[in-house]
């Protein structure tokens, strides 16, 4: 069963998302792979770029997910809040332990593996092909109040209301 967990969502603006490090409908490259997992990656978080967000968005959100992992809800594998509105993209391991290279005011929350950090793409062995989408959500809102230790899932309920408009891209990795 293949579904996007944004579906859910009330409709909003498209915009573009795009990455140097990857391509619409590609296979992830080592870096954005698990290691963590042990799928022998780096955990690198890809650069990301975004443009032609809606006139009056005020911040940013990003998060990747994979909803073809073995669970009823997929996995968050990132989740980055409080991007500023003038901020346009995410340079290649922004996700890392530190976050020292996410803007001001930004930080990550806890992904479904319980760490503030990007976990790179990791389906068990012999599962088959896992999409991973990487989304890029702009807000109406300055900043998201919301709890550091809350989950990504809570973050996607904040934001039923209050997007404005939200640009996809997605990867895949299997072993």
């Amino acid at each position: 069963m293949s579904w996007n967990p944004y579906d859910n969502l009330p409709s909003a603006a498209s915009f573009s998302l795009t990455s140097s490090d990857l391509r619409e409908g590609e296979k992830l490259e080592m870096p954005q792979v698990s290691g963590i997992f042990g799928a022998g990656g780096e955990d690198v978080s890809p650069q990301l770029s975004w443009s032609g967000f809606p006139s009056g968005t005020k911040s940013f959100v990003v998060t990747m997910c994979d909803p073809e992992a073995p669970t009823v809800t997929g996995f968050w594998h990132w989740a980055v809040v409080n991007i500023p509105g003038n901020v346009t993209d995410l340079p290649a391991g922004a996700g890392d332990e530190s976050g020292s290279r996410l803007p001001p005011g930004a930080f990550q929350l806890k992904n479904d593996a319980r760490m503030a950090r990007y976990c790179g793409a990791g389906p068990p062995p012999g599962h088959g092909r896992h999409r991973y989408i990487f989304a890029a959500l702009a807000l109406e809102a300055e900043t998201i109040e919301i709890d550091r230790e809350a989950t990504p899932a809570w973050l996607m309920f904040n934001l039923f209301k209050g997007t404005l408009g939200r640009a996809f891209l997605e990867g895949w990795y299997e072993r």
